[in-house]
Order: C-alpha cells, then sequence, then structure tokens
C-alpha cells in the first residue's frame, strides 16, 4: 500500500474569525502531521486572561473529509467538531467558567493542494441550548520553506 504525503512539516497558520462586527486574526506558526487521511495542525497562541495575564493555548486541529475537530490546551480547554448539518457537542473550560456547547455548522469548504490549505466554515454556537452567536472562519496554511 502506498502511502499519501504522510509525515510532519512546518507551516504558517493565519486563522481569522468574524462574529458579527468583531473580528480577530491570528498568525501563528506551526506544524502539520499528516496521519492516514486526516491532516493535524499544530500552533499556539498568545491569549490574555481575565487578569490581564499572557497565557499560551496550544491548538490542535484536526482535519478530515468533510469535518474539523478543534482541540485547545492550557490555560483554556474546548473542544468543538463541525460537520455540515451536524449539530456538534463540544465545550469550553477556563479557570473562570465552564459550559457544554453545541456548534451547527451551516457551511463547510475545505480545499487542499499539495501541503497548502484552505478551509472556511460558517456555524451557529449553542450554549446551554441557546444561540450564543454566528460565526465566520477562514482558515489558510502554508508549508514553511525548510532552512
Amino acid at each position: 500500500m502506498t502511502e499519501g504525503p504522510q509525515g510532519k512539516y512546518g507551516v504558517s497558520v493565519t486563522l481569522e474569525s468574524v462574529q458579527g462586527t468583531e473580528r480577530s486574526v491570528v498568525h501563528a506558526a506551526g506544524e502539520a502531521i499528516a496521519k492516514g487521511q486526516a491532516l493535524y495542525i499544530i500552533y499556539e497562541e498568545q491569549q490574555t486572561a481575565p487578569e490581564g495575564a499572557a497565557v499560551v493555548v496550544r491548538n490542535t486541529l484536526k482535519i478530515s473529509e468533510g469535518r474539523i475537530k478543534l482541540i485547545r490546551h492550557g490555560a483554556v480547554q474546548s473542544e468543538q467538531s463541525f460537520e455540515l448539518g451536524q449539530p456538534l457537542p463540544g465545550f469550553y473550560r477556563s479557570p473562570y467558567t465552564q459550559f457544554n456547547l453545541t456548534t451547527d455548522t451551516k457551511t463547510l469548504d475545505i480545499k487542499r493542494e499539495g501541503r497548502s490549505l484552505a478551509v472556511s466554515w460558517e456555524y451557529d454556537l449553542y450554549v446551554y441550548g441557546e444561540i450564543s452567536g454566528q460565526f465566520a472562519i477562514s482558515l489558510n496554511i502554508q508549508e514553511e520553506p525548510q532552512s
């Protein structure tokens, strides 16, 4: 059996999140790990905790055919899954709060070209069964040249 482009390589990650008029963009260096049909993107981002301290959150994105899973570890722990037309359970935990959530994905587009990837999705976020927000996410991953 021949394997696809397996292995690990460095990437640059750009993640843009829009909720209403709020827009946030994260630029980070990370790594991609190809395993079977799934691609894992791992990167860290700096966030500001409610008390003002800078904290690091490690993000793992698992991208497979028609499905995305986002797992966050560190000062914040959360898990969200996205699959078109499928309300999926998740959770959010920090030292200050914790709650279960549900994502209801409205659009999902995954374009992979070699080791570059463009993913966009829109979803409604529900907390305790009530809609909490509508989000539009775009994610671009580019392979970093080897130095």
